[in-house]
């Protein structure tokens, strides 16, 4: 009898045992159990924490040849984190007040801090600097390099004959831009009664560019580094005593939405790798691409071809 009781409480003890260690593997199980759950709860989360957030971009630019060129670069980028990005072309007020308002996460045609003054001062409460595509970026009212005596804007003071030669006109490119309110100042500022700005686009400006300097004729335009221009035209940039242009040059940057950190957190890494390692070298070869006949996507796509490892760079451990 004493026997059978003692057996009895081995058993009763070793399945006592075995229960417990049930109990056990099934809160093993359960905890990984939660582990995978909370990676596909958490799908868009990328190697080192930062999550895709919201997917759809909208990106404003304005058709500057700069923007032309990197908005593409950039948007292929995000595309391969697993963004969806809608490259809106838009005029540079617009650009701006989109960003503010959150109806787009950035922008990437800011020229900062004398070109788009008027435009940080109104939005820098909604806006935040995320990056820098190109640290020095001279603007300037140019003319073809064969205009020998003209060298300063100063030399456009009362000058009949130049004036005459091109109707007392300067050139210009779309209204909202920087560069032509900075003209308009400089028109004031310089004493140049007799002189007009005519607005445009960069494209028809550009146009008239080329077809003056062909037949070697006058002619005054605003322009900006880096661009193709410059690299496939003999041109030279006035001398500004004043400064009116902002001396050495903006900065071009990305701008971003205050909540784009938040909102799409990948996104915004993507864009800080990115201006980390873009300059205006990267800028001019695709710029003189794309003059040569390529579209802005094809440009971007073949830069990306050939550079894998500044794709990886920026890519590695976001998204998909």
């Amino acid at each position: 009898m004493i026997k059978n009781v003692k057996l009895f409480g081995f058993i009763a003890v070793l399945a006592l045992v075995m229960l417990l260690a049930a109990c056990g593997g099934s809160g093993d199980e359960e905890d990984a159990g939660s582990g995978d759950n909370g990676d596909t709860d958490n799908g868009s989360e990328s190697a080192d924490g930062a999550e895709l957030g919201e997917t759809d971009l909208t990106v404003p630019y304005v058709a500057w040849a700069g923007a032309l060129a990197r908005t593409p670069l950039l948007k292929q980028v995000l595309e391969e984190v697993g963004y969806t990005v809608e490259d809106t072309q838009v005029e540079a007020g617009a650009m701006w007040s989109s960003v503010a308002s959150g109806d787009a996460a950035f922008m990437t045609a800011s020229w900062l801090p004398a070109t788009h003054a008027s435009y940080w001062e109104e939005y820098e409460d909604d806006v935040e600097v995320v990056g820098e595509f190109v640290a020095q970026a001279p603007l300037a009212l140019t003319v073809p390099s064969y205009m020998e005596d003209v060298n300063s804007i100063e030399d456009l003071q009362g000058n009949e004959e130049l004036g005459e030669s091109v109707d007392w006109t300067i050139t210009g490119i779309d209204s909202g831009a920087g560069i032509m309110q900075n003209t308009e100042t400089a028109i004031e500022e310089y004493g140049l009664d007799n002189w007009e700005l005519l607005a445009s686009s960069e494209a028809a400006m550009l146009s008239e560019l080329q077809s003056k300097m062909d037949n070697e004729e006058p002619i005054i335009v605003p322009l900006w580094e880096p661009h193709w221009a410059f690299a496939e035209l003999d041109l030279k940039m006035l001398e500004d005593p004043q400064e009116i242009y902002g001396g050495d040059g903006d900065r071009i940057e990305a701008v971003a939405n205050t909540t784009f950190q938040e909102d799409s957190p990948a996104a915004y890494e993507v864009v800080q790798r990115f201006t980390e390692d873009y300059n205006g070298e990267i800028e001019n070869d695709l710029l003189v691409a794309i003059n040569g006949g390529e579209s802005e996507e094809d440009a971007a796509s073949q830069f990306l071809e050939e550079n894998p490892d500044l794709l990886e760079k920026w890519t590695e451990g976001l998204g998909e």
